[in-house]
């Protein structure tokens, strides 16, 4: 039996409200908008008519107004990362404290997709974070035209990809931190080392590499043996085996971040046999939530996620006011060592 659908009720606009309540259509935007110059008495009026009406403001039709729209997209790539999975609740939840929203914009991967352009600009976003995903020219320039500000997170421009420069950015100490892991290895008494890289567009991987490199030729050691895990979990463990399968196999493992790290534990220990923090060293980067599990335990350098996400909140404010307020901005971690790594031996 088909029956005919019931008319949707009759929306609710702030004409009605103000006519209702006795005031202007100004002062009911007014009793909506945070911080506004309105009387006590008058704002409660006003919400309380608009709430027995049913009346609910429409941020976008305000943001027309304003010419702001208090929503900030967020472009994400690799969320099998949990470093940036917990990136992404510490920015929604400063963002929320800011009084600001975010609207999630995917990309293919985390190392040299960006999301749709033309997806992002069909909404009016006030600010655009990319969390360690790409960014090509052509992106910059339609944002520039749209005039959205671009912030990026754990990962800087390259002038060799032709990315212009006029872009804000927010990193940890990449070669610091990859330099304090090979002087850590070194102090093991480690003679072949390797490292497991990530993806070959990625900046971040790129400064840990140079890194942890340049710190072995410095002190008289060869380039280190090198596999590509592309960030992720399966293709680290690949990387790893076929080290591990070498007749020069390392005895110490460098993994460009912990995902991978944590892949390299697997196989050394369960296909390898090896007592990983003895017979062989593994340390990762990010020092995401599950390197302290005891069941890992493992080395890794910190990323301070919560001071760089503070950052990030800071810029996009910033460059709401002042679109070309650019800053490039770079935040210090640790070593944290566990028991992954061999501890330093002193002679005696």
């Amino acid at each position: 039996m088909i029956t005919e659908r019931e008319p949707a009720p009759p929306t609710v606009t702030v004409h009605d409200v103000a006519r209702a309540a006795g005031v202007s259509q100004s002062a009911v935007s007014r009793a909506f908008t945070p911080g506004s110059s309105l009387s006590a008495d008058k704002r409660e009026l006003i919400i309380a008519t608009a709430d027995r009406l049913g009346y609910r403001p429409n941020p976008l039709a305000r943001s027309l107004i304003r010419g702001r729209s208090n929503i900030i997209g967020v472009g994400v790539g690799n969320l099998a990362n949990p470093f940036f999975v917990q990136t992404l609740q510490l920015l929604c939840d400063r963002l929320e404290k800011a009084n600001l929203r975010v609207m999630l914009f995917s990309a293919a991967s985390e190392g040299g997709a960006e999301p749709s352009i033309a997806e992002i600009l069909q909404y009016r976003i006030d600010a655009l974070v990319l969390l360690s995903v790409g960014l090509t020219s052509r992106l910059t320039e339609e944002c520039r035209r749209a005039k959205v500000p671009i912030v990026l997170y754990n990962r800087t421009t390259s002038p060799l990809a032709g990315a212009p420069q006029d872009v804000s950015c927010v990193v940890g100490d990449n070669r610091t931190g990859a330099r304090a892991i090979a002087a850590h290895l070194l102090g093991g008494q480690h003679k072949r080392l390797a490292f497991i890289a990530g993806t070959a567009e990625s900046s971040t991987n790129a400064q840990r590499e140079a890194g942890f490199t340049d710190y072995l030729a410095e002190q008289g050691f060869a380039p280190p043996l090198r596999e590509s895990g592309h960030f992720n979990f399966e293709d680290a463990m690949a990387a790893t085996r076929r080290l591990l399968l070498r007749p020069d196999r390392p005895d110490a493992i460098f993994c460009a971040n912990d995902t991978m790290a944590l892949a390299a534990i697997t196989v050394a220990r369960h296909e390898f046999g090896l007592d990983v923090g003895r017979e062989i060293s593994i340390a990762g980067y990010d020092d995401v939530p599950m390197a302290a599990w005891p069941c890992f335990a493992l080395t890794s350098y910190s990323q301070p996620a919560a001071q760089m996400v503070s950052e990030v909140v800071r810029l996009v404010q910033a460059l709401r006011t002042v679109p070309d307020a650019h800053e490039a901005l770079v935040c210090p971690g640790n070593l944290v060592v566990r028991g992954t790594t061999r501890p330093p031996r002193v002679a005696p």
